[in-house]
């Protein structure tokens, strides 16, 4: 589901099994611009007037108007689908031409209103006429704020965007996003509209089905895509109206883009490698320096002493380096503890902001642009045999990290110019053709976590929480604008983050399967067993200095925690290690962000595995009939399958792609 979350809800039913998994897995979401969904709703609006016309009174010209009102829709949501603004422009006046004899032909049907039966049912449809006339007012607020951006978003129309140099193309996306303020106001005004009229809908006293005509379900729908799409456009809202502010439009910004190389993970990605510093001025960004993340180690005016994470999980670390500062799951947080380091660095200018990204998105850019060629070596999406993973990966690896006999320059600002290559070509090809692709694929990497943005601007920060950009670990006064989740008695959490200590870009080739078991009690208490199962099928690599080899696989020094509800209690733990001997021991147990964290360590060799187990209570208290929770995906994590149980039963299997919602 294209949501700032993926929101999954189960029935009693038991999972559709399929001949691989066993079970149903949902597809990776993608993320699509939010102007799309305000249509969508409206089209299932219009199917359950249909059905309200038909349960109450089948008068002619009701269910004719509804015919047609329908059959307007349906063009009009194809429109929608083909991401064509033109066509859409034309199926909204269209359908708020049908939609308008509809609710003419409703109001005949007014004096019904009256009767204490059906007064209801008749209020009910008026309240849906009156949702989606104010869903097509927001579609047509939207309208008028994407046409001057059409092509740039790939949305076929035509602009003034396509014309020009590539930084008059940027100054022309800017000056024109900044008029889009006053248009999403007034969007957000028709949908709060909307929201409201559908909300005084009861499903529940709705019959199941009217002869062949599904009646609950399709109201439920409704008020669910509804929900999901008017929270989408609440997210991006904040997000929207700062986006001039942050591309420069009136001052210039400077930001730092941090590459964390999520095949060496860490808490917020992955070990951050590189760096570039970019001064944007009305969407131009301007490439000021990049460098090996160890050259700012190398020029601060002081040491920091090493915290308890470095010197009980890294090897051989004594201080509290730059490159090893983002220790906390919370992004903020760890860019934080960043900028309180780089504040003795030499010759350090002032930033507004810092931004990470990670291999995919570097990989996704390039399966859009083609192959790039930078110091001789091609970078490019196609799998390389010699790692079993994209060769950009491969050579980035390989150009950066490889040992040399030789002092080579180059390599320090090897991020900084791969970054600085893609955004030229990007912008010195049809927009037409490419940026649409391209906006659809940062916006489906910001809802994967493989884009992080801290922001000093109180604003702009908030805006990057909302949109869950900012990579925070959720809580109930933090996450409120996010999603339904309600830190409190009846949601459970659930985050696992690892950690590589010194163990090469061994998570490369490391797989994990999390596996939640739930049980609840008589007394309504909810026990957990957890288990995390690690594998590694590929040999190691060669990892001697003196032979020069690519060490890309070598034992993975994994540091583990397991955030659950605040107030839990680990009552049995197998599988953790002593990172100093690696002798078994038990969990560690503290409270960390507002949750409760498990913490351990294990190793997992080349063409090896390992497994950890722990059990615990939590004071979650499913209220309802249902058992909700929410799982946090960490940045820069990819692939990893969970499988929910309850009562020892599987009830969903699925790849964890972006913070997800579960309803049981």
């Amino acid at each position: 589901m294209p949501d700032l979350l993926k929101k999954i809800s189960f029935d009693s039913a038991p999972p559709q099994k399929t001949p691989m998994s066993g079970a149903s897995m949902p597809s990776k979401p993608k993320r699509r611009f939010p102007w799309m969904f305000i249509f969508v709703p409206f089209l299932i609006l219009v199917v359950l007037i249909a059905i309200l016309g038909v349960m109450l009174l089948p008068m002619r010209g009701v269910i004719t108007a509804a015919q047609e009102t329908i059959a307007a829709g349906q063009e009009l949501g194809t429109a929608v689908k083909n991401q064509d603004l033109d066509k859409a422009k034309e199926g909204l006046a269209a359908t708020r031409g049908k939609l308008t004899v509809l609710s003419q032909e409703y109001q005949k049907m007014a004096a019904l209103a009256s009767i204490p039966f059906l007064g209801k049912y008749i209020a009910d449809g008026q309240h849906g006429i009156n949702a989606a006339f104010a869903g097509l007012s927001a579609g047509d607020k939207a309208i008028e704020a994407l046409e001057p951006n059409a092509d740039l978003l790939g949305l076929k129309g035509k602009s003034k965007f396509v014309s020009g140099t590539a930084d008059e193309r940027l100054q022309t996306a800017v000056k024109t996003m900044s008029a889009l303020t006053p248009k999403i106001n007034e969007m957000a005004t028709h949908i709060d509209t909307l929201r409201k009229e559908v909300a005084a809908i009861d499903p529940a006293r709705y019959p199941t089905k009217v002869r062949d005509i599904v009646v609950r379900e399709k109201i439920v729908q409704v008020k669910d895509v509804i929900e999901n799409a008017a929270n989408l456009f609440v997210n991006a809202q904040p997000l929207l109206v700062n986006l001039p502010k942050l591309l420069g439009d009136k001052e210039e910004k400077r930001y730092l883009v941090l590459f964390q190389n999520d095949k060496e993970l860490r808490s917020t990605g992955g070990f951050i490698t590189a760096y570039a510093q970019f001064r944007l001025v009305k969407g131009k960004a301007i490439l000021e320096k990049a460098d090996d993340i160890y050259a700012l180690d190398a020029a601060k005016k002081k040491n920091f002493p090493a915290p308890r994470e470095i010197t009980t999980f890294h090897k051989g670390v004594y201080n509290l380096n730059i490159r090893d500062s983002n220790l906390s799951p919370d992004y903020k947080l760890s860019m934080k503890q960043f900028e309180e380091i780089y504040e003795s660095v030499s010759g350090r200018e002032k930033i507004d902001g810092i931004w990470a990204v990670d291999t995919h998105v570097l990989v996704e850019a390039l399966r859009i642009l083609g192959s790039i060629f930078v110091y001789g070596r091609e970078f490019s999406a196609e799998t390389d045999k010699r790692c079993d993973c994209p060769k950009a990966v491969y050579e980035l690896e390989d150009y950066s990290t490889r040992p040399v006999g030789y002092v080579r320059e180059a390599r320090k600002d090897i991020i900084g110019v791969l970054l600085q290559t893609l955004l030229q070509k990007a912008l010195g090809i049809s927009p037409s053709k490419y940026w649409g692709q391209l906006f659809q694929m940062l916006l489906t990497q910001i809802n994967e976590k493989h884009v992080l943005a801290y922001f000093h601007d109180t604003d702009a920060q908030k805006a990057a929480e909302s949109f869950n950009m900012a990579g925070r670990i959720m809580t109930a006064s933090e996450s409120a604008a996010i999603l339904k989740y309600e830190e409190g008695k009846d949601w459970d959490y659930l985050h696992v983050n690892n950690s590589n200590m010194a163990g090469a870009k061994s998570n490369m080739f490391v797989s994990e399967k999390v596996t939640k078991d739930v049980m609840v009690g008589s007394d309504g208490t909810i026990t957990t067993k957890l288990t995390l199962e690690y594998k590694n099928p590929y040999p190691g690599s060669d990892c001697g200095l003196e032979s020069g080899g690519l060490c890309l696989n070598a034992p993975l020094r994994d540091w583990v925690r397991v955030y659950a509800p605040m107030g839990s209690k680990l009552t049995e733990s197998r599988g953790s290690q002593s990172p100093k001997d690696n002798k078994p021991v038990g969990m560690e147990t503290y409270d960390s962000l507002g949750k409760t964290v498990f913490e351990g360590f294990l190793i997992i060799n080349p063409l090896g595995s390992a497994r950890l187990e722990l059990t615990y209570t939590s004071p979650v208290k499913p209220e309802g009939g249902a058992y909700k929770l929410l799982i946090q995906k960490q940045p820069g994590t990819d692939g990893d399958e969970y499988t929910i149980k309850l009562g020892g039963r599987e009830r969903k299997k699925f790849i964890l792609a972006t913070d997800t919602e579960l309803v049981f």
